[in-house]
């Protein structure tokens, strides 16, 4: 690397920062550069994996209203590339009646806000419509069209050679080691391969987001958790592609539990969400939980048994959440730091990947996004008051997700 200043750098090359780096290289072309602690592609945070679901389903306005733009900010990539990224199999919300009803409801009602269609369906009409569910009517689901996956793996590799292809630099194994300010006002940004200089950054960093601004006085309270997703080798193959069988998410008192078709060299996938221990980037492991595995494959057998098969293998992630579980979208002004921009997805932002991307390329060139970001502040409640209780199940209220009720004050102190 010869250069070394440049008019912005990305922080963090995953999900949300590989897009960045693609939509700042539209505009700004050879003066932008995007740096990753490891190598591009790696598994050591939350970006990477075969697919990710997408929907227009979301429990709050504040989403709801973003989601079609998210799918726009995708299809770019896809005109650009030539390489499909996303995949429409429609989407399910599942729920039991007198149980969790009133938050399916909760969805359609925001998704009715914003004129996105969705369908109720009785546990036997999901049952008709996709004979794989063993549902009776002690169930209810809204399906929404649109819904489906994205290729996780390939649209951060898409993004970055897009990228590229604009000029962008990208620097691998490159740990950012402090931020600072030069004599000349421009952001030095110290790393383990040097020093580089810009005129702003944008720190999409995951759960290593406070070793980079904590250097500029900056502290985001955040619970980081080891995740996992199970992949099933179903001899019921033709019955789980994508053209046959949607995404789908079981919301149930205590938990979300998330499904998807097969897609690329994987089987059927299977996850509950926000459902892992508290971990930081140093102390988590590798290792899958087998516990969540045969919650997950038990709650298979009651409604969808044809897609239970020997466990292909489960792959561990993070979690990166603010108490709230919001995204949090902003700079650092106030301390002095407008021109470094911080995004954290709070562990559900891959949908939103190549929007947010947009999003904070239009913040670092414009100084402002045509986006509506302002319930994503850093000057929000659950950011400021330290007594703030999380909650991470999305939609819901409940304060810790099942199985960590017990554990409130040790989440308090995992929060990094």
């Amino acid at each position: 690397m010869e250069k070394k200043v440049y008019d912005y750098v990305v922080v963090g090359c995953g999900g949300i920062g590989s897009a960045a780096l693609y939509w700042l290289s539209k505009r700004a072309g050879s003066g932008v550069l995007g740096l990753e602690q490891f190598k591009l592609g790696h598994d050591n945070g939350g970006s990477q994996d075969h697919s990710r679901i997408i929907r227009m389903a979301y429990h709050d306005d504040i989403y709801t209203k973003l989601t079609p733009e998210t799918y726009k900010a995708f299809a770019v990539a896809e005109e650009e590339s030539g390489i499909q990224l996303v995949y429409r199999t429609g989407g399910l919300l599942l729920a039991k009646k007198g149980e969790t009803e009133n938050l399916a409801r909760k969805y359609a009602d925001a998704m009715a806000t914003h004129n996105i269609p969705c369908e109720w369906l009785s546990g036997s009409q999901l049952r008709d419509r996709y004979p794989q569910f063993t549902t009776d009517d002690s169930y209810v689901a809204v399906y929404q069209k649109d819904g489906g996956l994205v290729d996780a793996a390939m649209t951060n590799a898409v993004h970055i050679q897009l990228a590229r292809g604009n000029g962008a630099a990208v620097v691998e194994n490159c740990a950012v080691l402090r931020l600072t300010r030069n004599k000349n006002g421009n952001v030095a940004i110290h790393t383990s391969k040097g020093e580089f200089l810009c005129k702003k950054v944008v720190v999409t960093s995951g759960a290593w987001i406070n070793h980079v601004v904590g250097s500029i006085g900056v502290h985001i309270p955040i619970y980081v958790t080891q995740e996992q997703v199970t992949y099933l080798a179903t001899s019921h193959m033709k019955e789980y592609v994508k053209d046959k069988f949607p995404i789908f998410i079981y919301h149930s008192s205590s938990h979300d539990i998330y499904g998807m078709p097969i897609h690329g060299n994987s089987g059927f996938k299977i996850g509950v969400d926000a459902g892992g221990p508290f971990v930081t980037p140093d102390t988590r492991s590798f290792t899958p939980d087998p516990v969540r595995e045969n919650h997950c494959i038990d709650f298979l057998r009651q409604v969808l048994p044809t897609s239970v098969g020997p466990i292909l293998y489960s792959k561990t992630c993070l979690y990166t959440m603010p108490p709230d579980r919001n995204f949090v979208i902003d700079t650092c002004h106030k301390t002095g730091f407008d021109d470094v921009i911080i995004c954290n997805g709070a562990g559900h932002a891959y949908k939103f990947a190549g929007l947010l991307g947009k999003i904070l390329s239009e913040m670092a060139i414009d100084g402002n996004t045509q986006y509506d970001i302002s319930p994503f502040t850093l000057d929000r409640e659950a950011l400021k008051d330290p007594n703030y209780t999380p909650v991470f199940f999305m939609g819901t209220g409940n304060k810790l997700p099942s199985g960590k009720e017990e554990n409130q004050d040790k989440s308090k102190k995992a929060k990094l």
